[in-house]
């Protein structure tokens, strides 16, 4: 380890989070008073200083190749679970669908945690929309929140002013939010990289400011309201509305309010293997080829005779289809939206967790969707902390595993022919 090169770069850093956290953590508004508190500032200061040394020497070629050893039984024992998880895959997705299914009716299972895991479902739905259009078609989307909100929206528009059910809004905000999203997709064909970021930026913001603003239509910022889903007609109801019968009278069982959890769950999970099935052949098929040599080189895609175009629009519909099943969902599930649930901060929480989950893997997508979303929420407690420890597994991840946490590992073949000579 150099350790002037060491000490350089951790001083550089210091100095950066000394100039970030004076104003943020240093200067404290007590009433009409700014009081200077540089304690605390200099102690998180030092322990950036500390912490960038710590991860130079770790980095460090000797003690590396020591962690890689520590780790190797590790590594060898995943990769071994992993060969065998492949071998009986079908096995292994059914064997899993099914404890989920069984979850709900477990004796530590509460409507909280159902809808937590319901919402976890959503973003793993999400986050498999947007893996096709960054993690397959290479194309940074930070506006990705949009075609939730036009999905969750729209299905409670649709419902108050044409009568429509949940049932029908899940395949029509589909085709809406494809709709939207090849819309998007026309303007930006010729933008690349930060381009492409601040363009779909700006269209997630215009959308929630159109929301905000619509207030005649959309409640402003006040929101709207969004029915529940319904079983043939039955209402997960205490008391029916006219005209309409419940689910516990229908069957005659006692009302309990975890019915109308558990029902959501259940069609969620249905419809996020569906959204995950469909992405694998995607990413099978020439279209989900023809993704990924637009993200490697696009102009080497256009010397292949892959129309970039079709490509790019085909790749920003499908990805907002995924985003407008994850806005129903979450519409029907809370029972009512507001802008303030469409911020930046989702699209930023989406994007991490392709880029954390790996690029075009779907398994690495579950994952970080379940380390993200569920985790935080079951330690609730330790809600000061929780930004600080989201900020530092990125750090970490982004250090050790830039390319996520599982990478896609192309299926190889071997020559029968050159392995007989």
């Amino acid at each position: 380890m150099d350790i002037r090169l060491s000490l350089k770069e951790s001083g550089i850093a210091a100095i950066v989070a000394l100039i970030l956290f004076v104003p943020i953590i240093g200067m404290v508004l007590d009433g009409q008073t700014l009081t200077f508190k540089m304690t605390r500032t200099f102690v998180l200061v030092a322990l950036v200083f500390a912490g960038r040394l710590l991860i130079a020497y770790l980095r460090s070629g000797h003690v590396g190749d020591r962690v890689g050893e520590v780790f190797q039984p590790v590594y060898a024992g995943w990769a071994k679970i992993r060969e065998r998880i492949e071998g009986r895959l079908v096995a292994f997705n059914v064997a899993l669908v099914l404890m989920l299914l069984i979850m709900p009716f477990m004796p530590f299972s509460t409507n909280y945690l159902i809808q937590i895991v319901t919402l976890t479902f959503v973003y793993i739905m999400l986050g498999t929309g947007l893996n096709i259009v960054v993690g397959l078609a290479g194309m940074l989307d930070l506006g990705y929140v949009a075609f939730y909100a036009t999905g969750a929206y729209g299905y409670a528009l649709l419902a108050q002013y044409f009568g429509l059910s949940f049932w029908f809004a899940l395949p029509v905000m589909a085709g809406i939010a494809a709709l939207v999203g090849g819309m998007l997709g026309f303007p930006v064909l010729r933008m690349h990289g930060d381009y492409l970021a601040i363009v779909t930026l700006g269209f997630g913001e215009i959308i929630r400011i159109l929301l905000v603003n619509l207030t005649e239509y959309t409640g402003g910022p006040n929101g709207i309201s969004a029915p529940r889903p319904t079983l043939f007609g039955l209402a997960f109801q205490k008391k029916a509305e006219e005209g309409q019968a419940t689910f516990h009278e229908f069957f005659d069982l006692p009302y309990d309010s975890s019915y109308r959890y558990i029902f959501i769950y259940v069609i969620a999970i249905f419809v996020m293997v569906l959204a995950i099935y469909v992405f694998k052949r995607l990413r099978e098929m020439p279209i989900g080829r023809a993704w990924e040599a637009l993200r490697e080189d696009e102009v080497a895609c256009k010397a292949l005779g892959i129309n970039h175009t079709t490509t790019k629009l085909s790749a920003f519909a499908l990805g907002a289809m995924f985003g407008g099943l994850g806005g129903v969902f979450f519409a029907a599930m809370e029972g009512f939206i507001n802008p303030s649930s469409f911020q930046f901060i989702e699209s930023a929480i989406i994007l991490a967790i392709v880029v954390l989950g790996g690029m075009g893997s779907i398994l690495g997508v579950i994952i970080a969707a379940v380390g993200i979303t569920l985790l935080p929420e079951l330690f609730r407690e330790l809600e000061a902390y929780r930004m600080l420890m989201f900020g530092l597994a990125m750090v970490f991840i982004m250090i050790w595993r830039p390319g996520g946490l599982l990478k896609v590992r192309r299926k190889s073949f071997t020559s029968e022919a050159h392995g007989n000579k």
